[in-house]
Formats: structure tokens, C-alpha cells, sequence
């Protein structure tokens, strides 16, 4: 079982930046795919972005792709998401979950594959 925890959430003005971390315990992270999803009040859960666990394939979410970057360092058994040019509309809770390794990359998207999940760290940017 892999535990997660996110933190650097925060209150930004639009157009700044915040990078939010993921530290996760008890399994070798590296065997892990991880991801980060957001959501906010009303609205359905939103794919952020994905990284497999060498850190060699990356996806992202079409809201967030070229502003957000996912990254992570397995000898820290740290997860990234630094996210410049913040709007208004990246107002949400985000999460970074976990699956174990292999897991085809198609369904990386999706929520439901992920097995793990931390509490989520509330980011809100003011515009």
C-alpha cells in the first residue's frame, strides 16, 4: 500500500505560480504511476496531468498543457506539479493519486484507475 500526502497549496493572484508537491510512503514509488486531478465545487473531477514511474512518459490535461509541469524524484519519493500563468478557473482541490506499474498509458487519464489518493490541498487564484 502506498500512502500519499499533498501540500503547497495556496491563495495566488492570476498570473503566479505555485508548484505543489506529493510526498509518498511505503512501497518503492518508482513502481508507481502517479498523477494529479483537481476539482471544484459542482463540477466533476478533472485530469491534471500523469507521470509513469520512471518519469519518462508525461501527459497533461488540455486546460493545463504548456502551463503546468509534472515531475517527480524517486530517490525523494516526491511528486511535482508546477504550475505557472495561473487563472482564475485552476481554482480547485487537487489531488495526486497512485497506481501500481504497468498500467496501459490510455487509461492513466481516467480517476477511477487510480488506487491511491492523498487528502488534496485547496489552491484557489484570484483574479
Amino acid at each position: 500500500q502506498v500512502q500519499v500526502v499533498e501540500s503547497g497549496g495556496g491563495l495566488v493572484q492570476a498570473g503566479g505560480s505555485l508548484r505543489l508537491s506529493c510526498a509518498a510512503s511505503g512501497r518503492t514509488i518508482s513502481k508507481y504511476n502517479m498523477g494529479w486531478f483537481r476539482q471544484s465545487p459542482g463540477k466533476e473531477r478533472e485530469f491534471v496531468a500523469l507521470i509513469s514511474g520512471s518519469g519518462v512518459t508525461r501527459d497533461y490535461g488540455d486546460s493545463v498543457k504548456g502551463r503546468f509541469t509534472i515531475s517527480r524524484d524517486n530517490a525523494k519519493s516526491t511528486l511535482y506539479l508546477q504550475m505557472n500563468s495561473l487563472k482564475p478557473e485552476d481554482t480547485a482541490v487537487y489531488n495526486c493519486a497512485a497506481v501500481r506499474s504497468p498500467t496501459p498509458l490510455e487509461q492513466l487519464r481516467r480517476s477511477a484507475v487510480y488506487l491511491y489518493w492523498g487528502q488534496g490541498t485547496q489552491v484557489t487564484v484570484s483574479s
